[in-house]
């Protein structure tokens, strides 16, 4: 079966599909929209990032997820594919298929220039929903910038701007810091 974009059907017809499609799908309001391909920025920051929290949050009994582990938001009937999740303690699955994940307490996407806007907005609303999600962190790839946005209280979230590639950006989370030169290493910009 071949879908169309922003093709409509159902949580359960989507999840049929998807557990059997060759290419990741994600599916908001009903819609399924198929992923296209990530450049070799986008590769790199996510390696880069993979390689320096992996180890660490390993050490405190987390498990890491890198692109592939599906993320399902029951309550907006959504399903994403997020570039990194983190869940500390537990995995909570959407059934016995564990492969839609519900609990992480950490997200990062790397932007891409043609969902940028997308990631920025409603998917972040979405993500913001997630009740144990503690922090997200959205990558800039063409340029060294990095938002880091922490959840204070149920609807409040502080979001900090960092665009400086000697900084660095303490994930409170997973209590690690993150050098953005660490980030962006080998990744070149045109």
């Amino acid at each position: 079966m071949t879908v169309q974009p922003h093709a409509q059907m159902s949580v359960a017809a989507y999840l049929a599909f998807e557990r059997a499609a060759t290419q990741r799908h994600e599916y908001v309001d009903g819609s399924v929209r198929a992923m296209s391909g990530a450049s070799v920025a986008h590769n790199i920051i996510v390696g880069n990032v993979f390689a320096r929290l992996h180890q660490h949050t390993l050490a405190q009994g987390c498990t890491f997820f890198a692109s592939d582990m599906r993320l399902g938001l029951a309550e907006q009937e959504s399903y994403f594919y997020p570039d990194i999740m983190v869940v500390c303690g537990d995995l909570q699955c959407a059934d016995t298929q564990q492969d839609t994940l519900l609990n992480p307490i950490l997200i990062i996407e790397v932007l891409s220039p043609s969902t940028e806007q997308y990631d920025r907005g409603k998917k972040s609303h979405y993500y913001r929903s997630i009740p144990s999600l503690r922090e997200y962190l959205l990558i800039a790839q063409d340029q060294a910038s990095v938002e880091h946005v922490v959840r204070y209280g149920p609807h409040q979230w502080l979001i900090t701007e960092i665009t400086d590639q000697q900084a660095e950006v303490h994930l409170v989370s997973v209590d690690y810091t993150l050098r953005l030169q660490d980030v962006y290493a080998r990744v070149v910009r045109r």
